[in-house]
Formats: structure tokens, C-alpha cells, sequence
């Protein structure tokens, strides 16, 4: 009986565990310094100092042209601008329409939360992806723009 008991306890707090936190996707560390963060929470979001290297420290080695074809891609603006078959995934200042955000914050099982695999973004990188998306999600074109992908 107290087998069963501890059995039952296990399974309940394994199905109620965080999906940010596995041994897939442990909790990231922020990319940019603190000090860039804090200019960054306060001010206008910059593609090349603040955005692109979140991008590609944890998002383009899937979503870039080879990763994952098809899909969407972080390698140049006109990648990631283009429409899928779900949707628009950044809405220029709407980041509550963004479906980039929210397979970052999503916990429902319907969504499939990124990473699947490795560091999550942290609450920080999140929040200023979605200042910059509030502020127009300006990306430049051309080398500024692109990001540097593996694959």
C-alpha cells in the first residue's frame, strides 16, 4: 500500500511538472549581458545589438534554411516574414498575435513550446523579443539581417 501511495505521488507531481524545465530544455541563461538588458528594457530594441544574437544562439540552428525546410527560418528578414501554413509568426507590433511568442510561453499541450530541445529562452530574452515586436520588429536587410546558421 505505501509502494502504491508513493507510486501515485511520483506519477502526480511528474504530470504537473513545469514544461519549461526538463532534461531537454533546462532553463537558458541570458545571451546578452545584464548591463545590455538593462539599457535594452528601457529603450528602443535593436535588431543587430539586441535580437540577432538571442536569434541565433538559440533559434537558428533549426530554424534557418537547412534545419528545418520549409518551415520557418531565421536566416534573413524575408524568411521569417513569410506567411505558413499556421500563420503569420511575427506580427509586427503585435506580439500578443506573434506566434513566435507563443510557442516561447505556451504550456498547453496543443503547442508545441521552443526549444524542444536545449536551453529555453529566459524571461528576459522573451520580454525584450516582445518590446521589439511591439516597437514595429524592425530587422534589416542584408548582412545587418542576416543571421550566421549552422547546418
Amino acid at each position: 500500500m505505501r509502494f502504491l501511495l508513493l507510486l501515485a505521488v511520483t506519477i502526480l507531481s511528474a504530470c504537473t511538472s513545469s514544461q519549461s524545465e526538463s532534461e531537454t530544455r533546462p532553463t537558458g541563461l541570458n545571451v546578452l549581458k545584464d548591463t545590455v538588458l538593462k539599457s535594452a528594457a528601457s529603450g528602443k530594441i535593436s535588431f543587430t545589438e539586441h535580437v540577432k544574437p538571442i536569434l541565433e544562439a538559440k533559434c537558428a540552428m533549426c530554424h534557418n534554411q537547412t534545419g528545418l525546410p520549409g518551415r520557418l527560418s531565421f536566416a534573413s528578414r524575408e524568411a521569417a516574414v513569410k506567411s505558413g501554413t499556421l500563420g503569420v509568426f511575427i506580427v509586427p507590433e503585435h506580439p500578443e498575435r506573434s506566434r513566435f511568442l507563443t510557442h516561447l510561453t505556451s504550456t498547453h499541450s496543443s503547442v508545441k513550446a521552443m526549444p524542444p530541445v536545449g536551453e529555453t529562452l529566459t524571461s528576459e530574452e522573451t520580454a525584450l523579443l516582445s518590446r521589439w515586436i511591439s516597437q514595429g520588429a524592425h530587422w534589416p536587410a542584408g548582412e545587418a539581417g542576416n543571421l550566421i546558421t549552422e547546418g
